[in-house]
């Protein structure tokens, strides 16, 4: 049995130790409340996810025989991870009201792509998203019809490829007066191999839009220093297909040709944008176009991740 007395002072001494303690012991239960709130103040929101762009594609008349090569470029688009469906030009209204029913109620880049008549529907398309103020991020058209319009002013990135002699194509779209997008056009009439027929089916044509879509969110916009690019790509020259064009200015001994090689493009590519600057040296401060890609071209052939 324990002494009464000694009970007591036990007692005694285990009261005195916690009135002692009892402040730090209060501020050690506090601790981790208040680590928390100040690391849910200072700690950054999530990331936010940029959404996937929508691909609407066109093929051209007697599209399901002679368009086929619109129905690949669909096929890989969604094999890279985005959105994409193939439709008959004659019902272009009518998928664009879908397309506009479809941004109201949840947001998204917008590509149009289409070969021939769905050239032409491609254009139509982005003039009736800008009647409802809705921008197109990309579209390209792909030897579209004579009757094609102009690029209206809500278009971001516009790529024209053409074939300025093709009878059944043959559209040289141009922008419409005060345009300030990203502008390229590309006549392959001097590419014997490319026909109206199959322009559309080009392989090196196909990855490289495919990439642009992919690379859609992530693009910059750099808007100040666009300047529409117009090549007639030489017979045996790749087909690249740059978004536009940007200025540079020369050094001293700069000629075209180390302007060049200094960005990494063809030197015919310059000598077109800057016809009249063949002269050796330039002179220094000269403003030169080169072309450019808003990103670097990659091949867009496995499957983008998964949204988060």
């Amino acid at each position: 049995m324990i002494n009464p007395a000694r009970r007591m002072a036990v007692l005694a001494g285990a009261l005195c130790l916690l009135s002692l303690s009892g402040g730090n012991l209060g501020s050690a239960a506090a601790d981790p409340v208040t680590a928390a709130a100040t690391e849910a103040v200072i700690s950054p929101p999530p990331p936010s996810v940029a959404p996937r762009p929508r691909a609407y594609l066109f093929r051209g008349a007697l599209g399901p025989f002679f368009s086929r090569g619109i129905d690949r470029i669909t096929e890989r688009l969604e094999e890279a991870g985005i959105t994409a469906n193939v439709y008959e030009f004659t019902i272009c209204r009518l998928i664009a009201a879908q397309a506009i029913h479809e941004y109201r109620e949840n947001p998204a880049p917008i590509v149009l792509i289409g070969h021939s008549m769905g050239g032409f529907c491609a254009l139509k398309f982005a003039e009736i998203l800008e009647g409802e103020g809705i921008r197109a991020d990309l579209v390209v058209a792909i030897d579209p019809a004579h009757v094609t319009p102009d690029v209206p002013l809500n278009v971001d990135r516009f790529i024209n490829i053409f074939l300025s002699k093709s009878v059944l194509g043959g559209g040289d779209v141009k922008p419409k007066p005060g345009y300030r997008g990203h502008y390229a056009s590309y006549d392959l009439s001097l590419h014997d191999e490319v026909t109206h027929i199959n322009i559309e089916k080009q392989d090196t044509v196909q990855q490289q839009l495919v990439t642009k879509v992919v690379q859609l969110a992530a693009a910059k916009a750099d808007g100040d220093n666009t300047v529409p690019v117009r090549f007639v790509v030489p017979a045996k020259a790749d087909i690249e297909l740059w978004d536009s064009g940007t200025a540079v200015f020369a050094r001293p001994g700069d000629t075209l040709q180390s302007i060049a090689t200094a960005y990494h493009v063809p030197l015919w590519s310059v000598m077109q944008i800057n016809r009249g600057a063949e002269r050796t040296p330039l002179v220094p401060g000269e403003r030169v176009v080169v072309p450019r890609h808003l990103e670097p071209v990659v091949e867009a052939s496995v499957r983008a991740p998964a949204k988060r």
